[in-house]
């Protein structure tokens, strides 16, 4: 038996090149009749960057900051990612409809795609990958990569175009 896509999930990172890898969820989607899961992923800040500015902040500042600004954030993110689905799909609102849930979360991007995927039950994983170089390739790793490792879940990686 063929598998059957009802869940698809897109993690973004809202770069001028995201709509490649949405138009190709898209289709999936339409041939499917799946709902899309938008998600984008605000990484952690590293932890020598963050001290310095908690430092500098004085006592307390930083935590104090982040609550108050961290949903707003969020909301504001989520804002720009229904804008971003809502634009590539002008000609297609019928397309717009398969669109199930859109989340911004912070964490490691993995980590956080890998837990929505379960979350939502998805079908398949759909990501862009940027193929930053050789260099950068082999000693970081993507996280497309490293979702492609660590999945147990089909994952599309669609490659950038030039």
């Amino acid at each position: 038996m063929l598998p059957a896509y009802k869940n698809i999930l897109i993690a973004t990172d809202l770069t001028p090149n995201s709509e490649h890898a949405f138009k190709h969820t898209v289709l999936l989607a339409r041939h499917s009749k799946a709902k899309i899961h938008l998600l984008h992923v605000v990484p952690e800040v590293d932890s020598s960057f963050r001290s310095y500015v908690s430092s500098m902040m004085g006592e307390g500042k930083l935590e104090e900051f982040e609550a108050r600004h961290e949903d707003h954030a969020r909301n504001e993110l989520k804002k720009e990612l229904e804008e971003f689905a809502r634009t590539e799909l002008v000609n297609f609102p019928e397309d717009f409809k398969n669109i199930a849930s859109i989340e911004v979360v912070h964490g490691r991007a993995v980590s956080q795609i890998l837990q929505t995927a379960d979350k939502i039950a998805a079908d398949v994983i759909v990501m862009g990958t940027h193929g930053k170089g050789v260099l950068g390739h082999t000693f970081l790793g993507s996280v497309a990569e490293k979702v492609l490792q660590k999945s147990k879940r089909p994952v599309f990686i669609i490659p950038i175009p030039e």
